[in-house]
């Protein structure tokens, strides 16, 4: 994909005459979902240093909306490229998704094992080094656990365990699913935040904020009037996009 491809305007809906907007000077890049792809991670990483080159580190945030792990074939190294990335003078904001809070369920409660590994829990657990589909050696969900858990590095526990449900900048909340109409955004709740879809993609009105996340696959990033979704199914597209915020104006990069 060339330059120009990768970086294009959003095309808009129709709003009132006042958009939201950042405070004067910030940029936020707000990252969909990963879900695996470490190769796309990587080159989103670089994209964004390179496009954010002109602007002092100070005024740039990067949202990282969730679903880091999971369905794709590199979920270790995902976390090793995002907690890298958190060192670099960028501001880094990591959220929870709800592949993260099934594979923490699973980890405080092997029971969960069933509804985790049925929708990409197996790939990060293959991904950790825990040999699961092995004919030779078939795992309980209690034994993959603990495998796991000793699997995995002391700083990909406090990882998983620092992300956040959401996060506002300026006029913009940023989470990964969504949230529920009629409840304010301060009082929304975390299984809303993570699980959310049809009652959030199907809402016409404003949310009182402009809603920026991903969740939902969809063939190209959304701007609607109320929210933006910038989940492009990156694991089976080879597509990872971002949403790119200055001002009032909203853009996409993507690799």
């Amino acid at each position: 994909m060339d330059d120009a491809s990768r970086f294009r305007p959003a095309a808009r809906g129709s709003r009132s005459a006042r958009r939201p907007g950042l405070p004067p000077g910030e940029r936020v890049y707000a990252v969909g979902d990963i879900h695996g792809r470490a190769d796309l991670a990587e080159e989103m990483q670089d994209l964004i240093a390179a496009h954010s080159a002109d602007r002092p580190p100070g005024l740039v945030s990067v949202v990282w909306l969730g679903d880091y792990i999971d369905r794709g074939p590199s979920s270790r190294r995902v976390v090793d490229l995002l907690i890298a990335f958190a060192d670099r003078p960028l501001r880094s904001v990591f959220l929870m998704g709800n592949h993260e809070d099934a594979m923490l369920r699973f980890l405080a409660d092997p029971a969960e094992g069933p509804q985790w590994c049925g929708f990409g829990g197996v790939d990060t657990l293959r991904s950790y080094g825990v040999a699961v589909g092995n004919a030779r050696k078939s795992l309980t969900y209690g034994e993959a656990r603990s495998a796991l858990l000793a699997a995995l590095p002391p700083l990909h526990q406090e990882f998983f365990l620092s992300l956040k449900f959401s996060h506002v900048i300026g006029e913009f909340f940023f989470c990964h699913a969504g949230v529920r109409p009629g409840v304010a955004l301060y009082a929304q709740a975390p299984h809303d935040l993570i699980w959310i879809r049809d009652e959030f993609l199907e809402w016409p009105n404003d949310f009182g904020m402009m809603i920026v996340h991903g969740h939902t696959p969809v063939g190209k990033p959304e701007l609607l009037p109320n929210r933006v979704n910038v989940d492009t199914g990156a694991f089976a597209t080879d597509r990872l996009t971002c949403a790119v915020i200055e001002g009032s104006q909203i853009e996409f990069l993507s690799t």
